[in-house]
């Protein structure tokens, strides 16, 4: 089972992008999540995930979603290899979100204006805890796009 539950912060705003043709949506960013101190060990350390959304999930966390923002994802774990010009191979890991919610107050209630434009937004915090923001459902090949990360 390969499921991927994640709380943290973004560390940049999300760069969005379109497959060719501008068939879909792509969007990537970094998520710092804090990950609790070891026994014996007093400081907390931080991992930094790189995270990938697709159509609509990508869009809507292009509108919405900026540096700073604390954040609640859904997914799974992705690993891919690629090959540069000189032939040296790559492996990325990666976690492909399929659904983000917000996770401060402060954000959703600053976009209550226009969360009404967009389908899974609710404007209440106890909506917002219960459903998610977006999901996205559809069935398209990623190759087209993830060679260009």
């Amino acid at each position: 089972m390969n499921n991927v539950s994640l709380v943290g912060r973004l560390t940049r705003d999300v760069e969005l992008r379109y497959t060719t043709k501008k068939v879909k949506a792509v969007g990537s960013f970094v998520l710092a999540v804090d990950r609790d101190a070891r026994k014996g060990v007093s400081e907390k350390s931080t991992d930094f995930i790189p995270i990938v959304v697709w159509g609509k999930t990508a869009e809507f966390a292009g509108k919405y979603f900026a540096k700073g923002h604390r954040i609640a994802l859904q997914g799974n774990i992705h690993t891919r290899m690629w090959e540069d010009e000189q032939k040296n191979k790559h492996y990325v890991t990666e976690v492909i979100a399929d659904k983000v919610f917000f996770a401060d107050a402060k954000y959703r209630e600053a976009d209550a204006d226009d969360c009404q434009e967009t389908p899974g937004c609710e404007e209440d915090d106890a909506a917002n805890e219960e459903n998610e923001v977006a999901e996205d459902t559809s069935e398209q090949s990623e190759q087209e796009v993830l060679t260009e990360f």
